[in-house]
């Protein structure tokens, strides 16, 4: 899994962890080595699964992909064969710009993490995949291509091509895997903190409209309340999931 530090991928290690899933941790930045070799103690001692990171670039695809790869099957090889049952392409990464402010080269950034990084990670795991239609993919995408929220061509756009991509391998690896997307809403984590008030403004309507969304005193996170209190209408963030892929428009 790509992404797997924090947030949703964090989250997404822990869920598949319990159920007895050995886990490949993919982290790009330096910050976040401690956070993914933390999560894989954890993993390994809560669940007896290993866990194991690897620090991989996807702002460089290709080689990204062979560095994964070689991880693998140094830490998965059983006699020599690697079998990769469930890949789930999570890294995203994001930038707020209005239409008149997109700049070039961002768009090439955002591009190559969200767009051409899961086409060549897939690309590579592809070998390995099994031939009984056993094996997962699922792509982390977003409810940003349906929704329009202002200032997100940049992300908007990335997430739309990935949705397509999804749409598109349902059809080609339909004797090797299943393909989904998951289009999460707001959910607490760095990015969307990062995202500051204006967008929080954006979603308030939507978090109100989600009858989970209050925060609780005492059940929450007490920072997350405080937060949710004073700037997010005291709603806070839970996940919104809608399935795409298979061959369904």
């Amino acid at each position: 899994m790509t992404g797997a530090s924090r947030g949703i991928g964090a989250s997404i290690a822990r869920h598949l962890s319990a159920r007895g899933c050995s886990i490949l941790a993919v982290y790009t930045s330096e910050s976040s080595t401690k956070l993914t070799a933390d999560l894989c103690s954890e993993l390994t001692t809560q669940h007896g699964v290993q866990a194991h990171a690897v620090k991989a670039d996807l702002g460089h695809p290709d080689t990204a992909a062979s560095t994964i790869i070689q991880a693998a099957k140094e830490h998965f090889s059983k006699n020599g064969q690697l079998l990769v049952n469930i890949l789930i392409n999570n890294a995203g990464v994001g930038g707020d710009y209005p239409l008149e402010k997109v700049p070039v080269e961002e768009f090439h950034r955002i591009y190559a993490v969200n767009v051409l990084a899961p086409i060549m990670v897939t690309q590579a795991v592809l070998p390995y995949l099994p031939h009984d239609r056993s094996g997962r993919i699922i792509n982390i995408s977003s409810v940003a291509p349906s929704m329009g929220f202002a200032i997100h061509t940049l992300y908007g756009v990335t997430k739309a091509a990935l949705e397509a991509m999804t749409r598109t391998w349902a059809r080609e690896l339909a004797e090797r895997a299943t393909v989904d997307a998951v289009n999460p809403g707001p959910v607490e984590g760095d990015m969307y903190f990062a995202a500051g008030e204006k967008f929080w403004k954006q979603m308030e309507p939507f978090q109100l409209n989600c009858p989970l969304s209050a925060v609780r005193e005492g059940a929450d996170d007490p920072s997350l309340v405080k937060l949710a209190k004073e700037k997010m209408g005291g709603r806070g963030l839970k996940l919104q999931m809608l399935l795409v892929g298979g061959i369904d428009p």
